[in-house]
């Protein structure tokens, strides 16, 4: 989980505790980078998210595949088509939704709501389930 160059990984977690700093693997099944030339598309990425000093950070391995812009929701196939359907009926981006489910700890269903109530800002629908 951490590079170190050699430290005791034992002893580098213990640092970044006393620094404040907390360490969270998270289970992410896709992770979607979208850019304006195209989209990088993480399968079976690793997903670690550091929190520190009120700031979260996240860290991606893995390798992506290049998708054209917004083919990656619509092309799936994966079995997840009922959340793309309605995220054409809303409009409101499936990795909004995801991303404030996360943050907030509760379900898809209520980000979905909570970002159509303050039309799609994520911050006021995480700060508003928070």
């Amino acid at each position: 989980m951490f590079g170190g160059g050699g430290m005791n990984p034992r002893k580098m977690k213990q640092m970044m505790e006393q620094m404040g700093i907390d360490v969270t693997e998270l289970d992410v099944e896709e992770v979607v980078i979208r850019t304006g030339d195209e989209d990088l598309v993480f399968d079976d990425a690793q997903v670690t998210r550091m929190d520190a000093q009120g700031q979260q950070t996240y860290q991606v391995v893995g390798e992506p595949d290049s998708r054209d812009p917004g083919a990656t929701a619509l092309e799936g196939g994966d079995g997840s088509d009922a959340g793309d359907d309605s995220d054409e009926d809303d409009g409101i981006p499936e990795d909004d939704i995801a991303l404030v489910a996360e943050n907030a700890g509760v379900d898809a269903g209520t980000a979905r709501e909570a970002l159509a109530e303050t039309d799609g800002d994520l911050a006021a629908a995480i700060a508003n389930l928070e």
